[in-house]
């Protein structure tokens, strides 16, 4: 029989839905074949002109269509781009999951969604038509449409969930914390279950403008050399677009309607560095806290990772550190396998989080690690033992940890461990 609590009491939380809208395309399964394959869908951004930027190339979605993925013609009209990619890849998790909200009680569901941005498109229309043409031909739902928390709200409207509805921005760490505050509310019985992640649109011409004057970006014109975690060469990341969602249910519950438990998030690490507005801590320290409380929680040792799915930008300053806080977390001799999905997706900033910890759980669930798409040459100044060329197969993994760190010093850890039914 399941055990359905922790050794303090708190309940165990499950992982029982999954949905992405990703530059892989739509769903889980489109997400997972890109990664797993090591298949990079980086390339030359086509949405508009990019002469003069200092960067050239992003992530985008390809053909996105809301109608076809779900969405009425009015709500393509009316909701940012962010919202919608939340709703199709929260529409693929809900199906997934089989949680009808017909047989629930809504004040217990809860929906923890963020977004580092927002509506970031809205926001420079709205800005040129002020310029331009005057106050009066700003949308009067320029505000609803662009705020940040409308995922969440909408996503809560759509589906009638009427527990917390949360909007977590901690930029590009969102949508972890994110999924581990809806860990949390379920953990300590504030709600049954819940809808978390994150989604973001951020492929825009102001965006690209600002953080490439920033220096973040890769300025190569090649996608098979831009995205490129801890790699030797690495020079920046490349701009990815899309959303993650996973549904949470404590266990009591999942196993009492007979859900198909995906894995467990077994604990939760969130710290801060207290350092610098863009530039991480450099010996890791607060990513080493983060880390070790989420496998504290799970009843965890750093020995037990079965594989870490970093953060890893593809940034110079982001790769070392990661490195340097794995190797304090295992030890310097360690061969803990570790992947980046970014090489694949681009670095989808308030939504990464949430994929990367779709892609943390079914890969320990499955005994994989997937290829780091596009490193080729590990940096000696990154002494991790990054997964290139192709699918690591390690069988049986105790605990996997997915680390999302943002500007400002924002850490977050997910400890997530395969389920054995």
């Amino acid at each position: 029989m399941t055990d359905t609590r922790k050794p303090d009491g708190t309940h165990r939380v499950a992982i029982t839905g999954t949905g992405a809208l990703s530059p892989a395309g739509v769903g889980v399964d489109a997400l997972m074949d890109a990664v797993n394959e090591g298949r990079s869908c980086i390339a030359p951004i086509a949405r508009f002109g990019t002469e003069g930027y200092p960067a050239t190339l992003a992530a985008e979605i390809p053909s996105f269509d809301p109608v076809a993925c779900g969405l009425s013609k009015k709500e393509a009209r009316r909701f940012a781009p962010f919202v919608q990619y939340a709703i199709v890849a929260a529409d693929e998790a809900m199906a997934e999951s089989g949680l009808s909200m017909e047989d629930e009680d809504p004040t217990r569901v809860a929906c923890v969604w963020g977004s580092g941005i927002g509506g970031l498109l809205e926001f420079e229309s709205a800005c040129a038509a002020l310029h331009e043409r005057g106050p009066k031909k700003v949308s009067p739902l320029f505000i609803p449409t662009m705020i940040e928390n409308m995922a969440a709200g909408n996503l809560s409207i759509r589906y009638g969930m009427k527990g917390d509805c949360l909007s977590i921005v901690t930029a590009c760490a969102t949508g972890a914390h994110c999924v581990g505050e809806a860990y949390r509310l379920i953990r300590h019985g504030y709600a049954d279950a819940a809808l978390a992640g994150g989604s973001e649109e951020s492929i825009s011409p102001v965006c690209l403008a600002g953080f490439g004057n920033l220096g973040a970006l890769c300025t190569s014109d090649d996608p098979a050399a831009s995205a490129m975690p801890f790699d030797a060469n690495r020079s920046g990341f490349v701009p990815g677009e899309g959303a993650g969602a996973l549904v949470l249910e404590s266990f009591e519950h999942a196993l009492a309607r007979g859900a198909h438990i995906i894995a467990e998030v077994a604990g939760f690490g969130s710290t801060g560095d207290a350092y610098h507005m863009t530039a991480p801590d450099p010996s890791g320290e607060g990513a080493v806290r983060a880390m070790r409380a989420a496998l504290a929680e799970g009843g965890f040792e750093p020995s037990d990772v079965g594989h870490l799915n970093a953060h890893g930008t593809s940034t110079k300053a982001n790769d070392a550190m990661e490195a340097a806080a794995l190797a304090a977390l295992v030890g310097a001799d360690a061969q803990t396998p570790v992947t980046s999905v970014k090489g694949t997706v681009g670095h989808m900033m308030g939504a990464a989080g949430a994929i990367e910890a779709i892609v943390c759980a079914l890969s320990a669930a499955n005994g994989t690690v997937p290829p780091t798409a596009g490193t080729r040459e590990v940096d000696p100044a990154c002494p991790v033992n990054v997964v290139t060329g192709s699918l690591l197969r390690t069988g049986p993994q105790a605990v996997a940890l997915s680390n999302s760190l943002g500007f400002g010093g924002h850490n977050a850890s997910l400890a997530i461990a395969p389920f054995e039914g």
